[in-house]
């Protein structure tokens, strides 16, 4: 990619990474109450990189065919947001959501199922995200494509290697399942440094102790050590 990768400074990536263990676990809740069981989701690491670093980072730890649920957003940052699994870990998730079916039944409705949970958790992911960035996004309807990363990260009409991607390990346990997956959000660098601006603006409103930045969020002492989650 030309020019210099953006950098988040310390402050800046700690805030991104509460703002993204936010989202996923307001998601969480929601497919908690979608499907009846203890949902839990959480998101170990927080990468910012180029689209070439993201298809090799997932092509060193993937081998099996991927899966994924895609869904394009607009507003003051725009993108792509892709929820992704290794192919057979998407039936184990989709075995785990609907409970124990026949396996036939379950395949047929494996696209169904994973675009609905990707749904769930891209929209509640990126949905709180902007509300805590005090910003609207417009989100399309969610599609299931396969491939490798290569393939999951072209977007048609731009080069593959121009713009980045915010890379997010996450790791499920739903029903006595534990399911490994990763969220990405590919962005062009405008949108990127429209993101550094507003998450400077939340650290600003939390650190200025400000009731409406994120309400319990960040505890008592919002600027002490550990205030992101992330020491």
């Amino acid at each position: 990619m030309a020019g210099p990768l953006m950098v988040l400074d310390a402050l800046e990536q700690d805030a991104l990474t509460e703002l993204v263990n936010i989202g996923v676990s307001r998601a969480a809740a929601s497919l908690r109450k979608m499907v009846g069981r203890q949902v839990l989701l959480s998101v170990p690491a927080v990468e910012l990189v180029s689209r070439k670093v993201a298809t090799a980072l997932i092509g060193e730890r993937e081998s099996d065919e991927l899966i994924a649920v895609c869904q394009d957003f607009i507003g003051a940052i725009s993108g792509r947001a892709l929820l992704i699994f290794p192919l057979s870990n998407s039936m184990e998730l989709v075995r785990a959501v609907l409970g124990e079916h026949d396996s036939g039944d379950v395949a047929d409705m494996e696209h169904e199922a994973l675009a609905e949970i990707g749904n769930v958790i891209l929209n509640g992911c990126l949905a709180t995200m902007a509300n805590l960035l005090r910003e609207s996004l417009n989100i399309s309807l969610p599609q299931v494509r396969r491939g490798n990363g290569m393939h999951l990260f072209q977007i048609i009409g731009e080069p593959s290697d121009e713009g980045l991607v915010l890379f997010l390990y996450i790791n499920f346990s739903l029903h006595d399942r534990d399911v490994r997956g990763y969220i990405a959000m590919l962005m062009d660098l405008a949108s990127l440094e429209s993101l550094k601006l507003l998450i400077g603006e939340f650290i600003a409103r939390v650190m200025h102790d400000d009731p409406e930045a994120n309400p319990g969020a960040f505890g008592p002492e919002p600027f002490g050590p550990g205030a992101f989650g992330n020491e």
